[in-house]
């Protein structure tokens, strides 16, 4: 039985050896085998090969597109935009008035607050006036005793207008009277002289000569008399010169009584114009001094001031529509057109302004400021803080 069973198993091994078609069979689909590994080796990267030649195709032409869609987009933009030009450089600007007091002393009124509306001629402080209505009073008084003095001067030199020039022709008549006299006496003398001294008295000699020589020492002192009266023109010019000297004190006293008065009316601080109060720095009961800043008062006019640069300029022109954009109220849209461009660049008026013939040179762009006058958009329910950021945008048509 075993040699029965073992037969087989030649058999079979015999069959697969020794068959000739087997043998020749067993290469070819060895071969075809490997061929199959092989073509199922070689298909991936076959496939591998193929993927990177077809994924450089599709990138190319998306990127082509984009470039397209790029350029088309530009154009489109360029084309819309190729009249106006914008800065982000630009803020809003007004006036800020300095209020400050021109007198010293204590607050004893504050009547504005923080942000306060306020109208031209509105009283804002009040300081202590008393020192000054003190002041104002003497000179009062000054005034009126320099104007009394004045016009006791000019009753004087209207009272010398008169008599000096009948003084003066007093002492002339006086004179030509000593002067007749004394031809008398000398004649009286001459003839009690020349007679014989029998045909009259020693008396009537005698008497003849002392009224000859009284009648002499009279035109002397008539003379003397001429002589004083003749300085009536001096004195006279003296009282003219004391009236003058005198409308002099009245006139400084009028003075000090303008500024006392003045004086007095700056005790009462009052708004110059309308506007905001800002920067309140005093409160009641402080000390102030001339000068000092006590509040900022903020106008009610607000306009742009735009920096631009200056390559940005060639057809910027006053009078150019602008539009504006509020970076703090985003849907605000203003509008407004170019008042005057700055007739220098901001870096010349600066505290330390470039000094380019010096040293080396480097070019840099500069920015002049452009004044934007607004037309219109603002809405009374948001104000416009001096200083905030805008973006403005010039229609260069």
């Amino acid at each position: 039985m075993a040699e029965v069973q073992d037969a087989p198993v030649r058999e079979r091994d015999g069959d697969e050896h020794d068959r000739p078609g087997d043998l020749k069979e067993a290469p070819d689909r060895g071969e075809r085998s490997r061929s199959r590994r092989d073509t199922a080796a070689d298909s991936p990267g076959d496939k591998e090969e193929e993927k990177p030649r077809r994924g450089p195709r599709w990138g190319i032409w998306i990127l082509v597109g984009l470039v397209i869609v790029g350029a088309i987009a530009g154009g489109i933009y360029w084309f819309l935009t190729r009249n106006e030009v914008a800065t982000d450089d630009a803020y809003t600007d007004g006036r800020a008035v300095t209020i400050a007091p021109q007198v010293k002393g204590i607050v004893v009124e504050l009547a504005v607050n923080d942000n306060q509306y306020v109208h031209a001629g509105d009283l804002l402080v009040q300081i202590d006036p008393r020192d000054y209505a003190a002041a104002r009073d003497q000179a009062q008084g000054q005034l009126a005793l320099a104007q009394a003095q004045l016009d006791n001067a000019r009753i004087a030199l209207d009272a010398k207008r008169v008599t000096d020039p009948a003084v003066l022709a007093a002492a002339q008549a006086q004179l030509a009277s000593a002067r007749a006299n004394q031809t008398r006496a000398a004649q009286d003398y001459r003839r009690f002289h020349s007679i014989d001294p029998a045909a009259t008295s020693r008396e009537n000699v005698d008497q003849a000569t002392a009224t000859n020589q009284q009648a002499s020492a009279q035109v002397a002192q008539a003379n003397a008399q001429v002589r004083q009266a003749d300085i009536v023109p001096l004195d006279l010019a003296q009282t003219q010169t004391q009236v003058r000297q005198w409308e002099g004190q009245v006139a400084q006293a009028r003075a000090q009584l303008d500024q006392a008065e003045l004086n007095l009316g700056y005790t009462r601080v009052t708004a110059p114009q309308e506007g905001w109060i800002t920067k309140r720095n005093v409160e009641r009961g402080n000390y102030v001094q001339p000068g000092a800043t006590i509040f900022s008062l903020v106008t009610p006019q607000v306009w742009i001031t735009a920096n631009f640069k200056e390559t940005q300029l060639n057809r910027m022109r006053p009078g150019q529509h602008v539009d504006i954009r509020i970076d703090a109220y985003p849907g605000l849209k203003l509008s407004g057109h170019i008042d005057s461009l700055q007739l220098g660049a901001g870096a010349k008026f600066s505290a330390f302004p470039p000094e380019n013939a010096t040293g080396n040179y480097v070019k840099i762009v500069q920015r002049v400021p452009v004044k934007i006058d607004i037309d219109g958009g603002l809405d009374p329910n948001r104000p416009l803080p001096l200083g905030i950021s805008v973006e403005p945008t010039v229609q260069l048509r």
